[in-house]
């Protein structure tokens, strides 16, 4: 079997593309739950903000304007086939130019800055990237404009294994029921369950990917996400916080095998404006 090649250049126009549609169009799936969520939602105020989402989703795709003005920190999934050779440049390099490029052509708020001095670099580089090596000549680009409402209420614990999966449940509505309405619900709630500290984190974010409604295949892991759904509508945060049935659109939970001695858990919060965009080269 050979090799095929993969110009760099191909890879940055992509991910300059799929960083404005991104944060300009709104998933299908996000937008039938937001219908899903208005017809759910039994509180006046909630339903009145689920018109104005679905509102808003419509300006920005047919203007082309973002979404949110939070146009977030770029998070890269990258499914790297084995089989393939980038030629013409680097994979890291060939991604931050497409963000760099698409948030400069998208007119993008740039939010990205050094920790320590707050220096902003002005163009929302370097993105956050993670590749994962698999079988195969085709490379799968994900990106998410991750905002912060939800990024900065995330949190990530090792619990002992005898808290069990009551005490994982006690740990992730207490997070949703803590951040209120700072992740501006209703969003998703990703749920990283095992590997390590940083296994865990990572796990709940690419949980967020999985379509709305898609349930995990291991049907008691399913059931475990139905069942924080119900209880995480039953905490009435509500959408933007004002009270109400609807506080998530959906739980999405996944799992890694861990050490004997740990649980370690992780809660990726996910605001309502749910943007992710991919393509595969």
């Amino acid at each position: 079997m050979g090799v095929r090649e993969i110009q760099a250049e191909e890879i940055t126009s992509t991910i300059r593309r799929l960083c404005i549609e991104a944060n300009t169009i709104l998933g299908d799936d996000v937008v039938e739950a937001l219908k899903k969520g208005l017809e759910k939602e039994e509180s006046p105020v909630g339903k009145d903000i689920f018109r104005q989402l679905l509102e808003n989703a419509k300006i920005a795709k047919e203007e082309g304007i973002p979404l949110c003005q939070d146009t977030g920190m770029v998070v890269a999934f990258i499914e790297m086939g084995q089989d393939i050779h980038i030629v013409g440049g680097d994979l890291n390099e060939s991604i931050n130019e497409g963000v760099r490029q698409g948030y400069r052509d998208g007119y993008l708020r740039a939010s990205s800055l050094d920790p320590l001095t707050r220096k902003n670099f002005g163009d929302n580089t370097p993105a956050i990237i993670h590749v994962e090596i698999v079988p195969g000549e085709k490379l799968r680009l994900i990106v998410i404009p991750k905002g912060f409402g939800g990024e900065n209420m995330s949190r990530v614990v090792l619990l002992t294994p005898a808290s069990g999966i009551e005490g994982i449940k006690e740990f992730v509505l207490r997070t949703v029921e803590e951040a209120g309405a700072n992740p501006c619900p209703p969003g998703i709630v990703g749920v990283g369950i095992g590997g390590t500290l940083e296994k865990a984190a990572i796990l709940a974010k690419k949980s967020l990917l999985r379509p709305i409604g898609q349930r995990h295949p291991d049907p008691g892991i399913a059931r475990l996400e139905e069942e924080f759904l119900e209880e995480i509508n039953r905490l009435g945060v509500g959408p933007q916080g004002l009270g109400g049935t609807v506080t998530a659109l959906d739980v999405h939970i996944e799992t890694y095998p861990t050490h004997i001695a740990s649980l370690p858990v992780a809660v990726n919060l996910q605001c309502n404006c749910h943007r992710h965009k991919e393509a595969v080269l």
